[in-house]
């Protein structure tokens, strides 16, 4: 937390990756898609703070979707949330990575029927304006 009480910035990041890593890495690799563990990395964050998240012991939670699937990228969006409140919406550009080569590389065509059910007409930060 932060010096006024406040979950922190950074801790946000975090939420937004664990909510992204057990979905790409263990709900993909359950549905046969293990590619995305073999290699994906983070081009753009974008977070859009909605209110002030005080530090307690109950959990937020995290939702995600795709708002964009390219040919060699695509586009998960956020909200963190509880019950009461939208603390903040959230933006992450993933691009598949091919570790070996050390380079990008494109969206298989496994990966891309595995991220079209999750795709989403609007981004999460027009859907709260």
């Amino acid at each position: 937390m932060d010096a006024f009480g406040h979950v922190n910035n950074v801790v946000y990041l975090r939420y937004l990756e664990q909510a992204r890593v057990e979905w790409m890495f263990t709900t993909a690799k359950q549905a046969g898609v293990a590619q995305f563990s073999l290699g994906t990395v983070v081009a753009r964050h974008e977070i859009e703070y909605r209110r002030p998240l005080v530090y307690r012991p109950e959990p937020v939670r995290v939702e995600t979707w795709v708002t964009r699937i390219s040919n060699a990228s695509f586009t998960v969006a956020y909200e963190v949330k509880d019950d009461e409140a939208l603390y903040a919406i959230a933006e992450t550009i993933l691009v598949p990575y091919d570790l070996g080569a050390e380079r990008p590389r494109r969206i298989t065509a496994d990966e891309r029927d595995y991220l079209k059910p999750y795709l989403a007409a609007e981004p999460a930060k027009t859907r709260y304006r």
